[in-house]
């Protein structure tokens, strides 16, 4: 899926909540998180985010074509408050996918370093030597059809991160327009969703949990 087609979704701005900090949305697939180069990639959520709150501030990015929770900053102290947190991986993420064939067992964990694909990029892939650390852990949720529900819980934030690790698995992401093949890749979308994120307030440190029911 190149540049050249890129047709963001014609959708109302989804707030999940908003505050005199924060706002948290859920994102829409096949919108950019921020804008690309070029004008026809200007479109992304943090322009429509900010044409209705002018403050506000990226904290984290979505791969433009998963859709889910997303948070934004609506000062520079929320926007520090909430970067240290994701970086040291002190949020909680939740997503549910949709991938290929009977994964198997019920729960695991995919500890494998990833690094950019230069010659393909933006594709990443597994890279033991330069890849930076990365770990997911998995639930199955239900099986049948030849596919697998499942909830990836990232403990680290790489990019492409769940879709490479799902491909690794032997079982890529439904829709995934560069990791899946054949069948597999003959979906609407990528079947990944940001469901839930937890996180402390930047003002007060108070726990709050987010989430966005999939579209799928």
């Amino acid at each position: 899926m190149q540049d050249d087609t890129y047709s963001p979704p014609d959708t109302p701005l989804s707030v999940l909540h908003a505050d005199h900090e924060i706002v948290v949305v859920d994102k829409p697939s096949g919108l950019l998180s921020v804008p690309g180069k070029g004008d026809h990639l200007a479109d992304c959520l943090l322009t429509r985010v900010q044409e209705a709150f002018p403050t506000a501030l990226l904290v984290h990015r979505l791969d433009r074509d998963t859709s889910g929770v997303m948070v934004f900053a609506l000062s520079p102290h929320a926007q520090r408050h909430l970067g240290l947190q994701f970086e040291k991986r002190q949020v909680k993420k939740t997503y549910v996918a949709r991938v290929a064939g009977d994964l198997q067992p019920d729960t695991g964990e995919v500890d494998l370093p990833l690094v950019v694909d230069w010659p393909n990029r933006p594709r990443q892939k597994v890279c033991h030597e330069t890849g930076k650390p990365a770990q997911t852990e998995w639930k199955v949720v239900r099986r049948g059809d030849g596919e697998t529900r499942v909830r990836f819980f990232p403990k680290t934030g790489r990019s492409h991160q769940l879709r490479v690790h799902a491909l690794a698995l032997g079982h890529p992401i439904l829709g995934d327009p560069f990791y899946a093949e054949g069948p597999a890749r003959d979906h609407p979308r990528l079947m990944l969703h940001s469901e839930e994120l937890r996180l402390r307030h930047p003002d007060g440190g108070r726990g709050m949990r987010f989430r966005a029911k999939p579209p799928f």
